[in-house]
């Protein structure tokens, strides 16, 4: 069975008998030594009790994850709360156990699983090992795992799911989240993160399969011998290049273009599957940055794995840009699904474009693609570009003067995921989606975000721009100039204390009293709110959210007077409160600073009328 990791549910004879004073505790300690066969979150725990950290203990085993934004997420290590071997086996058999009765053919569709590099020595966890648990969860039950033997970009898991034709998928992954998390990421058979009811009743069953059935859920090297154990790598990834190249629409013009390209991993998993991206687009591969290159879950050179963060963190990209005369960097975050790009400006420094920025000029890139090889204008009835509701409506004013649809959906890529299957069985395509989070699909490949084929078109984009003798960043003006500046603020408080998050909420929605909202800001009227949480819209005639609702998560949106759309969020994967805010001008007005003066004052009176009440207990980052 490979590696001993612990044995039976007794304690270290040292600390029998021990109680922590309080009996729920004393039966989570014990459920725990019971269940858990690891030898390091089992030392963890027993140090816990041995130190008298009850408070730790109780926290760590007195609740269970819950499915978020991207699924179940958090640190790795022991606890019921925490990714390590025994939640991610108790996870697996929940889900089987949900398969199960949905899917009667779940013994020939199977389930594909997949891995990023993350891991951590001091708990016995790495991402691999805990796929292949999960892997052989699913194998003692005689269902087929397709477990990819290596790291993959998330978007790869969903891509096999609906390739394959299997059940359901696992990825496991914490995206961009500090080295010391993980996570566990599921896809429906329609190749979309699951959302409710799934999500909940995956959630209940798993709480039903509390105990792990047998030894083999704990047999990693099951994998190895198992014949319902396929490996999906060398046919998805020629699959997915092949369709990529669907989305080259200039391969003559890439073959001979002068531009270089700066391309860094982020220590993930980026780099082999990007050069492969940038051959199906007959690119030469990009220069990669050789510190961040190859995959380390310790992410050495850098004090945060993600690209959002800006320039702060592409400090070794943009270096190797300067030395290699390269125009163009591009980040993929450590699991391949998020795009960051800079572009080199004469005289200027560096561009780093914001994730609203990139899709300005991704979605006219492919809408412009798309009206040339359909240039019937009826076609355009069929076409559709989404966006998650905090994120730029600058597609809602292309739509509104190219003719095609655009639609919002909830925070969270798994809306546009099963929003896109909504629209495919209807006849219509998705030609381009997006998060401000610098999370884009181009085309409808896979309904997940993804950095690989991003940074491909990405690439073109910039190729035949610069053959126009325009930038990246001389477009997007132009874009802006005929469809209406839009310009946008988003950033994000830290809060480590759930309850202050609860009780900054909860005093918005009693600002004025009882049931009331704030009716300004700034001295700026507030013409509509929007609650998602609690399903409230003023702008609507039976004061009902179009979107659904979401009370796992906090979200007000407020709609001023001037035109400001401003959104406050708690986030579903990190201890943030997220705010987003933009003032959308008209086509014609371009007078910039004006308007980046005006938003800059709208949310700095958001934070400090709407936040400032809890200053203590948050860490303001900056606006």
């Amino acid at each position: 069975m490979g590696e001993d990791r612990g044995g039976s549910g007794d304690l270290n004879p040292n600390l029998r008998g021990q109680s922590t004073g309080d009996p729920e505790l004393d039966e989570a300690v014990h459920r725990w030594f019971t269940w858990d066969k690891n030898q390091w979150t089992r030392a963890q725990v027993e140090s816990l009790l041995a130190e008298g950290q009850f408070d730790d203990l109780r926290t760590r085993l007195g609740s269970r994850m819950s499915f978020g934004t991207a699924g179940l997420r958090a640190p790795m290590g022991a606890g019921f709360n925490r990714i390590n071997d025994l939640t991610v086996i108790q996870s697996t058999q929940g889900l089987w156990s949900y398969l199960s009765r949905l899917f009667a053919d779940l013994g020939s569709r199977g389930v594909v699983v997949g891995f990023d590099p993350r891991g951590q020595v001091e708990s016995g966890c790495s991402s691999q090992r805990l796929a292949q648990l999960a892997a052989a969860v699913l194998l003692s039950r005689d269902v087929p795992v397709h477990l990819f033997s290596t790291f993959v970009p998330t978007p790869f898991v969903p891509y096999a799911v609906k390739k394959l034709g299997a059940a359901a998928g696992v990825m496991i992954t914490a995206s961009h989240n500090p080295k010391e998390d993980n996570g566990y990421k599921v896809y429906w058979c329609n190749g979309a993160q699951i959302t409710a009811p799934h999500d909940k009743e995956i959630l209940r069953s798993i709480e039903e399969q509390l105990e792990p059935w047998s030894a083999s859920c704990w047999d990693e090297e099951l994998v190895q011998r198992c014949s319902l154990r396929t490996e999906p790598l060398t046919p998805i990834t020629s699959c997915y290049m092949e369709e990529l190249a669907s989305l080259c629409f200039h391969r003559d013009l890439n073959r001979s273009c002068p531009l270089k390209f700066v391309h860094s991993s982020f220590h993930g998993v980026g780099h082999v599957f990007v050069q492969q991206a940038f051959q199906a687009f007959g690119f030469h591969p990009p220069i990669p940055v050789p510190e961040q290159k190859d995959p380390d879950p310790n992410f050495p050179s850098l004090r945060c794995p993600n690209p959002e963060e800006g320039e702060s963190v592409l400090e070794l990209s943009l270096l190797l840009a300067e030395r290699e005369n390269a125009r163009i960097v591009l980040a993929t975050d450590p699991d391949a699904d998020r795009l960051a790009v800079a572009e080199k400006s004469d005289g200027c420094g560096w561009k780093v474009f914001t994730g609203n920025e990139l899709a300005a000029l991704l979605g006219w890139w492919m809408f412009f693609n798309w009206k040339e090889t359909h240039p019937d204008p009826s076609d355009t009835g069929s076409v559709y570009m989404l966006a998650t509701t905090v994120s730029s409506k600058i597609l809602r004013a292309l739509a509104h003067t190219e003719g095609f649809h655009f639609e919002e959906t909830l925070p969270g890529f798994k809306w546009i995921g099963n929003r896109m299957h909504e629209l495919s069985k209807t006849g219509h395509t998705v030609i381009f989606a997006f998060e401000e989070s610098i999370g884009f699909l181009c085309g409808s490949m896979v309904p997940e975000k993804d950095g690989v084929s991003s940074a491909a078109v990405v690439a073109e984009m910039a190729s035949y721009l610069h053959n126009k003798s325009l930038s990246l960043k001389q477009q997007l003006h132009n874009i802006y100039l005929t469809y209406g500046f839009h310009v946008s603020k988003t950033s994000y408080i830290v809060c480590h204390h759930p309850p202050t998050i609860q009780k900054i909420f909860g005093r918005i929605r009693n600002f004025d009293g009882e049931g009331s909202y704030p009716k300004s800001c700034g001295g700026v009227s507030i013409v509509h709110v929007r609650d998602v949480t609690t399903g409230y819209d003023s702008s609507q005639a039976d004061l009902r959210s179009v979107l659904p609702v979401s009370r796992s998560s906090q979200m007000i949106t407020f709609t001023l007077q001037n035109g400001v759309v401003a959104t406050l969020r708690s986030s579903g994967t990190e201890p943030k409160i997220k705010y987003y805010t933009e003032l959308c001008a008209p086509p014609g007005k371009s007078d910039m600073s004006s308007l980046e003066e005006e938003l800059t004052k709208v949310t700095t009176n958001l934070l400090d009328e709407f936040l400032e009440p809890e200053r203590n207990n948050l860490i303001r980052r900056f606006v």
